[in-house]
Parts: C-alpha cells; sequence; structure tokens
C-alpha cells in the first residue's frame, strides 16, 4: 500500500465496517436479514419453477414475472452472504477491484428490476386498454427485444461509474467504507480528489433509469384507470383492477423505498449514519422477499399452483 501525504494510492483492500454506529448489535440485526435472504431465494425460486413448468402461465405478465424473480435472487446473492459475513464472522475485508464488481451488480440488478417493472406495466396497459391487440403486440420476438433492452441499458449506463472511479481516483483519505456493501457514493467520498463528475454522472443513471421508468408506468397506470372507471359493468371494473394490483403494490414499495433512500443518503446530512445504511439495506432486501409473497398472495394463478404444488392429494 503505497501513502502519498497521508493519502493512499490505489488501495488494494478495502474494509466495510457494516453498520457504523450499531457494530455491537450486528449479529442480531443479521438474523432477520438472512430470513429475507431464504424467503427471496425459496419464494422466487418457486415461482420459476412453477412459470418453467406450467404452459397456461407461458404468457408476457407471467415471463416479465419471471425476470423479476431471477433479478431478485441475483440482487440480493450479491449483498447478503458478504454482509452476513461481516455480521457474523468478523470479515469485513474486500478487494478494490470485488468492491467495484459487487458494486457493478448491484446497481446493473437495480436497473433491470426497474426496467421488468416498467415492461409489467405496459402490457397491463395494452392487456386492459386494447386487449384485441394483446397478444400481436406482446410477441415472443418483443419479449425478447424487452429483456436484452433493459439488460443491456442498465449494463452500459451503469458501467462508466465503474470506469470513472478506477481511472479517475487515485488517492483515497483511507479505506475504510461506512457501509455494509459496496455503494456507489460511499466508496466516491473516500477518495481525496475532485468527485463532481461520479456525482453528478451518479445522479443521471440515477433519474435516467429510475426517473424514466417511473414517469411511464404512472403514466402507463392513469390510462389503465381511466379505462378501467369508464367501463359500465362493476364485475368487469373489479376484475380488470385486480390483474394489476399486485404490480401496483411492487411498484410502490420499490420506488419509494428507492426515492427515499436515495435523498435521504444525498440530502439527509441531519439524519444519522445507521439510519442511511438500515435504509440502504432495506431498499435492497425487502423488495427481494416481498415480490414473491404479494405475486404469490394477489395473484390467483400462482396461488392455485403453490396449493396444488403441496396441498394436493396424489391419486393411487
Amino acid at each position: 500500500m503505497l501513502i502519498f501525504n497521508g493519502s493512499i494510492f490505489m488501495p488494494s483492500v478495502l474494509t466495510l465496517i457494516g453498520i457504523p454506529g450499531l457494530e455491537s448489535v450486528q449479529c442480531w440485526i443479521g438474523i432477520p436479514f438472512s430470513v429475507m435472504y431464504l424467503i427471496a431465494v425459496i419464494g422466487n425460486s418457486l415461482i420459476l419453477v412453477i412459470i418453467k413448468y406450467e404452459n397456461s402461465l407461458h404468457q408476457p405478465m407471467y415471463i416479465f414475472l419471471a425476470i423479476l424473480g431471477a433479478t431478485d435472487m441475483a440482487l440480493s446473492t450479491c449483498i447478503l452472504p458478504k454482509m452476513l459475513g461481516i455480521f457474523w464472522f468478523h470479515l469485513p475485508e474486500i478487494s478494490f477491484d470485488a468492491c467495484l464488481l459487487q458494486m457493478w451488480f448491484i446497481h446493473l440488478f437495480q436497473g433491470i428490476e426497474s426496467g421488468v417493472l416498467l415492461a409489467m406495466a405496459l402490457d397491463r396497459y395494452v392487456a386492459i386498454c386494447d386487449p384485441l391487440r394483446h397478444a400481436t403486440i406482446f410477441s415472443q420476438q418483443l419479449l425478447t427485444y424487452m429483456g436484452v433492452g433493459v439488460t443491456l441499458r442498465a449494463a452500459i449506463l451503469t458501467a462508466p461509474c465503474l470506469v470513472l472511479i478506477k481511472c479517475r481516483l487515485k488517492l483515497y483519505r483511507t479505506t475504510t467504507i461506512s457501509h455494509s456493501y459496496c455503494e456507489h457514493m460511499a466508496i466516491v467520498k473516500l477518495a481525496t480528489e475532485d468527485i463532481r463528475i461520479n456525482k453528478i454522472y451518479g445522479l443521471f443513471v440515477a433519474f435516467t433509469i429510475l426517473g424514466f421508468d417511473i414517469i411511464f408506468i404512472t403514466l402507463s397506470y392513469v390510462q389503465i384507470f381511466i379505462t378501467v372507471f369508464g367501463l359500465p359493468q362493476k364485475e368487469a371494473r373489479f376484475k380488470a383492477f385486480n390483474t394489476c394490483i399486485a404490480h401496483i403494490c411492487v411498484f410502490l414499495q420499490f420506488y419509494l423505498l428507492a426515492f427515499f433512500s436515495f435523498f435521504t443518503h444525498r440530502f439527509g446530512s441531519q439524519i444519522p449514519p445507521y439510519v442511511h445504511i438500515l435504509l440502504s439495506n432495506l431498499y435492497l432486501l425487502v423488495p427481494t422477499f416481498l415480490n414473491p409473497i404479494v405475486y404469490g398472495v394477489k395473484t390467483k394463478q400462482i396461488r392455485a399452483h403453490v396449493l396444488k404444488m403441496f396441498f394436493s392429494k396424489k391419486t393411487p
């Protein structure tokens, strides 16, 4: 490790301290986090298996749900093993390159999840507002293009964050990150050099992905509500709205937690650091374990197949 004028030149190893101010109780905080992770993995795996083997569920809405489940599992797996290593086994060190890779994967999967939620909103928009053309518009080819496009968008927009840190920031005041995972701003703030470009680009990516998606999801649901409330029969209105309720719940909890965590981290200077870190952790973990629960409870087809899998009697 080279040190110049009290600054560390391109450190090879960083140290994650977990949740600053709560180090003494981190072992207990790890218990609910590990439960969330188990629920996320089991619940999303169950949904993936059901969608894969039930031909009746090979429809756009369920294909998007499968992509969402796979993304949730990947996102939580990027974070939880290392976090629990810090909380339970006192293994805080991580190589600089591995830290950057974790940071990129986290933001990549967040971007993919946001894009999938937008795709699901557009699917519901066409299904309710133009049902006769739904099967024609949402062809297998379009689903493939949307999946590839959502992934490429997230990968291309988040990659410069990694490059800007690796190529621009050479001197660091410390190697200790006051966080439980490698978050973009937490790494950037360690540098002694000018970080304005890194901060501006981070904001640009956040508003380009999350801002763009939330605007079009909101517009889609405004149009859906106008169409639903314009239906003459109460039963038809209830049925149409019921197909959207699970997605609305997932959409609200994902974006509300995202923006609350985002703004408190950047502008909530009076909020204690442990609150920032806990909010960041909850923002990443809560959606991953709530999504399969919400869709399992609110989606009739998924619920029916889960019950059939566990409670159907085998005929002799």
